[in-house]
Order: structure tokens, then sequence, then C-alpha cells
């Protein structure tokens, strides 16, 4: 039986979001049990607050946005991914501005920042989300889907037709020094022919190549943490999406999949789980 756990002290980091550009300061702070991950938004009147649940997922173009109201966040994946690793389910995140700091585009900053607040154990049990039948979500060629398994692991096969990346696989048994070693300095990868595309979405004006894993039509300009740094990220951002549905225990096998194909498997998985 597993219990619930919350960080022992308050710890702030401040950066600038990489899609906003803005700097923004977060400051995580121990919350009591069955509260979850809140992110408070300080800036605005009456400081809203956002639960970080599938429920509250408004969108999800090049990163997971959550939303209740006037409270607002974006790009929550990499920071979800470092409560969800190293067990902490309970956490206030007080945050100035619509998006965390992009730190160095990976999530070693925050699982760091846990680390140094020391993750403490509650009274209260954690009610694990044990997957007893298949799941899955389809978009053409590109699917997520999460089968019985006694732990929780994520099996992922990128394709981009880059020819620096090609086919890229990874399957990591998901455990707090596995995810601290091999998967949370993975870096978010980019794309020099996007950035004026996105930079017109309002998107990546926070981004530069010392957050990003930049690559050109020919070469990587920001040199690798891995050779297969890709596909980590994208076990990255499934371990924080997933995070959204609840604690889980099952096996994620995953072709090709986004933000929008994890969330909605997040969906899935506490619509049907609800109430158990």
């Amino acid at each position: 039986m597993q219990y619930q756990n919350t960080i022992a002290e308050a710890i702030s980091y401040t950066g600038i979001g990489l899609h906003s550009g803005k700097d923004v300061t977060i400051t995580l702070k121990p919350a009591p049990p069955n509260t979850g991950i809140v992110f408070i938004r300080v800036d605005l009147p009456d400081k809203p607050m956002v639960k970080a649940c599938a429920e509250n997922v408004t969108n999800t173009m090049r990163a997971t946005t959550l939303e209740n109201g006037a409270a607002k966040v974006f790009t929550v994946e990499h920071l979800l991914a470092a409560f969800n690793a190293l067990n902490v389910n309970n956490c206030y995140v007080e945050i100035d501005s619509i998006e965390p700091p992009v730190a160095d585009g990976s999530s070693l900053v925050f699982a760091k920042l846990l680390e140094q607040a020391k993750v403490i154990t509650q009274a209260e049990k954690l009610k694990e989300i044990v997957i007893d039948k298949a799941y899955s979500v389809h978009d053409k060629d590109r699917f997520i889907t999460i089968i019985p398994y006694d732990g929780f692991r994520v099996t992922f096969t990128s394709i981009n037709p880059h020819p620096l990346l090609g086919t890229q696989f990874a399957d990591f048994e998901i455990k707090e020094e596995v995810f601290l070693q091999e998967i949370a300095g993975a870096r978010t990868i980019g794309f020099m022919h996007e950035v004026e595309a996105l930079q017109s979405q309002g998107l990546a004006l926070g981004g530069n190549l010392e957050n990003v894993v930049v690559y050109d039509s020919e070469k990587v300009l920001t040199p690798l943490r891995f050779e297969d740094e890709l596909v980590r990220h994208k076990v990255l951002d499934i371990i924080g999406d997933l995070m959204l549905a609840g604690k889980i225990k099952g096996h994620i096998i995953a072709v090709k999949s986004s933000h929008a194909l994890n969330t909605e498997l997040a969906k899935k998985i506490l619509i049907d789980t609800k109430g158990e």
C-alpha cells in the first residue's frame, strides 16, 4: 500500500515561459492530503485556481493547457512529469504568469526542486488507478494505448522525417531513479523552419538554443544529451500528461503520440475509473 506525498517546505524558481516568452516565478508549496496538484494564478484578482486533471484540459497545441474559469496555465507537462515520477501527489503551484518557466527545456530542474524541498509521506493512503483492461486513442498513423501491467512502463516509437532523427524507440520502466538518470534531462525538440510559423501564432516566443534542441534541415544546432533525446522527451511528456488521470499502474504503448492523444487517453481512464 502506497501513501500520499507532498513536499516539506516551499521552494521557488524563476525563468521565462517557452511559448509566452514572459518572466515567471513558480513557488511550490506543501498541500494537505487529497489536494492533488493545484495551480494558483497569484498574478490575477482573487488568485483563481485550476487543478491538474484531465477534465480541465482545454488545448493541446504544442503543449498541455489547463483551464478553470479565470485560471489558465499551459506547458504544464514537464512540471507534472517531475511530480509523477517523484511521487508528489499533493502540491500548490503558485504561478505569476500563464506558463511555468521552461528552465532548460526538460524536467530536470523541477525534479531537483522537489528533491531540494524534500518529499514527505502523508497519513492518507494513495488511490492508485490499476489498469485492468486496454484503453486506446487513435488518429490515423498515431496511437496511444495502455494495458494491464504490474508497474508503470512506457514504450514509445517516434517516427520523424528529419534525416538525423528517423525512427527512435524507447522502453522504460518508470521508477524515480530511471526517470532522473534517463528521462528527466531530455529536452524539447524544435526545428528552424517552424520558428516563424510558431511565433506568428504566439508560440515559442521564449525558445532559444539553451532551452530547446534545435535542428535545421541538415544538422542539430544544440549539443545532445542523449542520442535519442527526441523519443526520451516524448516519454517525459507522456509521464506528465498521464498524471492528469492520477497515479496509474499500467503499460503505455505509443507510436507518434502527441499531447492531444495523451490527454485524451487520460480523460478516458479518468471517466471510466471515477467513483471506484
